[in-house]
């Protein structure tokens, strides 16, 4: 596979802190179903993403994506935000 090929992963999430410089923290939330009992079950993940105008606010609604790891926990970085926090 060429590397013009590589699919990126996008992911949606709400962030959450925004309390480090040029740093915001994501959660992502997905459904899943239970093996054996078929409810469904909320889970959910932080991701630490690159957001290097500072742009975010808490409760931004964004879409990341996967790029090379920035630091130790940031292999993310800020594509849009999709919806501003209200207030």
């Amino acid at each position: 596979m060429a590397e013009s090929e590589v699919k990126l992963r996008t992911i949606t999430g709400k962030v959450v802190s925004t309390k480090m410089d040029k740093t915001i923290t994501v959660l992502v939330e997905r459904v899943i179903k239970h093996p054996v009992y078929g409810k469904y079950i909320k889970r959910s993940s932080k991701m630490m993403a690159h957001d290097e105008q500072n742009s975010c606010q808490e409760g931004d609604l964004v879409s990341i994506t996967s790029c090379r790891p920035i630091s130790k926990h940031k292999s993310f970085k800020l594509v849009e935000v999709l919806q501003k926090a209200n207030g």
